[in-house]
C-alpha cells in the first residue's frame, strides 16, 4: 500500500495523533512522554519539602529511557545520560524524583509487588550517594550488578555501522526509505540542511569521530524528516546520511546524522542560573557537563530559523528497555543507574558542595525505610496522580479514535 506523506504544514496533526497513541500503550510510556505534566504535578505537591541541592546542570528528564550505552569520539562506551533536551542548571533532587517515578511505573508494569518500589528507592539513594561521594569512579565496571544492563552494554560493544543502518533506515545503502518513519522534507528544509553540512563546523564535528581524517570532505547523500521519539514528536527532526571522505578498509564511508530541534525546557532552572539563551546551545552545554561522551559529539546550529542540535548517531548508542524485570533486576538496575546520575552530578560539584549535598540527602531517613521521606512521598504521590492522568489519557484517545 502506498503511503501518503503529509505536507509540512499538515505534519503537526498527524504527529500529535501518533504521540497520543504511543503514550496510551503503557503507563511507563506515558511517564516518558509527559515531562511538562511531570513538573506541573510536582509543583502541585508540597515542593517545599524537596531538598535544594547545589545548582548544577541536571538532566531534567531523568527517566529510564534516557539512560543507556553511549560511545565517545574514540569508540569507548559507557552507560550514561543519552538525552539532554530538558537539561538546565537546576535542583539535582528533580532528577532523583523523575528517576524514582520512572522506576516505580516500570516496576508496576513488570507486575512487581509494592514492597519492591521501597527497595528500589532505597537502592537508588545508596547508588547515587556512593557515586556522588566518588564521582571519578568508573561506573561501567559495575555493570555486572544487573543482568539487563550488562546485556545491553555487551550488545552495544559488538555493534557496527551495518547494525545501525539496518535498524534505523532498514538498509545499508546510502538512501533513506520514505515511509511511516521518514517523510520528504520541504524544499526550504532540504536547502537549509544542505547548507548546514557545507559549513566547516559540521565537517570538523564529523571528521573528529573514529579513525577519519581531519581533511576528509563530507557531503549529504540523502535527507528526510524523521518521525521519531515520543515527547519530541512535533518538533523539527531530520535524519541525514552523509558520505565521509574516501572509503577505507574497516571504516564505513557513510554516517547517520540526527538533527533535532531544541525547544524551551520544561524543567525549572535555579534562580539566577546563567545559561545560554539559545536552546540548542543550552542542550550542548548541559550535555558536555552531564554526559561528556555525548556532549563532545554535539553541535548547536540553525535550520529554518529554528535552533537544532546536530550529532552523529553511533552504533553503540542504545536505549535501555527494562521490561519484565524481576525484583532482583529492578533493585540492581536502580542502584546502578542512580549511580550513573550521581556521577554526572558529582563531577560538577566542589568537594565542599558534595559533602553538604550528601548530608542533606542523609537527613529525613525513617527507621523503617532507608530512603529519604521526601523521595518516598514525592514518588508515591506522583504515582497516584500519574495513574489517574494515564487512564484519562487512554479514555480521551479511545473516544477520539472512535469518532474518527
Amino acid at each position: 500500500m502506498k503511503i501518503i506523506h503529509p505536507l509540512p504544514k499538515m505534519r503537526q496533526a498527524v504527529l500529535t495523533q501518533r504521540r497520543n497513541l504511543k503514550m496510551a500503550r503503557s503507563a511507563h510510556a506515558y511517564v516518558r512522554g509527559n515531562t511538562v505534566k511531570f513538573y506541573e504535578w510536582l509543583h502541585s505537591l508540597r515542593t517545599d519539602e524537596l531538598p535544594v541541592g547545589p545548582p548544577i546542570w541536571i538532566c531534567g528528564d531523568c527517566h529510564l529511557g534516557n539512560l543507556g550505552p553511549i560511545a565517545n569520539a574514540s569508540g569507548r562506551v559507557e552507560i550514561g545520560i543519552r538525552d539532554l533536551d530538558q537539561t538546565v542548571i537546576g535542583n539535582p533532587a528533580h532528577d532523583l524524583v523523575r528517576l524514582g517515578l520512572s522506576f516505580a511505573t516500570a516496576a508496576r508494569g513488570s507486575d512487581l509487588p509494592g514492597v519492591t518500589t521501597a527497595h528500589i528507592l532505597e537502592n537508588m539513594i545508596q547508588g547515587y550517594e556512593q557515586s556522588l561521594a566518588d564521582p571519578k569512579s568508573n561506573s561501567a565496571k559495575k555493570a555486572n550488578e544487573t543482568e539487563p544492563i550488562t546485556a545491553v552494554l555487551q550488545k552495544a560493544l559488538k555493534r557496527k555501522w551495518h547494525h545501525l543502518a539496518e535498524e534505523r533506515i532498514e538498509d545499508i545503502s546510502p538512501a533513506i526509505p520514505l515511509g511511516e518513519c521518514f517523510w520528504p522534507p520541504s524544499a526550504a528544509e532540504r536547502r537549509d540542511i544542505m547548507h548546514l553540512f557545507e559549513t566547516e563546523d559540521v565537517r570538523t564535528l564529523i571528521t573528529s569521530l573514529g579513525q577519519r581524517d581531519s581533511s576528509d570532505k563530507v557531503r549529504i547523500a540523502d535527507v528526510a524528516y524523521w518521525v521519531k521519539g515520543c515527547s519530541s514528536l512535533g518538533r523539527l527532526r531530520y535524519a541525514a546520511i552523509v558520505k565521509v571522505g574516501k572509503r577505507k578498509k574497516g571504516i564505513p564511508g557513510f554516517c547517520l546524522m540526527d538533527i533535532k530541534e531544541a525547544t524551551k525546557a520544561a524543567a525549572p532552572s535555579a534562580p539566577g542560573a546563567s545559561m545560554p539563551r539559545d536552546n540548542a546551545k543550552r542542550v550542548v552545554a548541559g550535555a558536555q557537563k552531564l554526559s561528556p561522551f555525548l556532549g563532545s559529539r554535539m553541535l548547536a546550529a540553525t535550520v529554518c530559523e529554528r535552533s537544532v542540535v546536530v550529532r552523529e548517531l553511533l552504533p553503540q548508542d542504545l536505549k535501555l528497555e527494562l521490561e519484565n524485570l524481576t525484583q532482583e533486576e529492578a533493585v540492581g538496575a536502580a542502584r546502578f543507574l542512580a549511580g550513573v546520575v550521581g556521577q554526572a552530578h558529582g563531577r560538577q560539584m566542589s568537594e565542599s558542595d558534595r559533602r553538604k549535598w550528601l548530608a542533606e540527602l542523609q537527613r529525613h531517613r525513617s527507621k523503617n525505610l532507608d530512603a529519604p521521606s521526601w523521595l518516598w512521598t514525592a514518588v508515591v504521590d506522583l504515582s497516584a496522580i500519574h495513574e489517574k492522568a494515564y487512564l484519562d489519557h487512554c479514555r480521551r484517545y479511545a473516544l477520539e479514535t472512535r469518532v474518527r
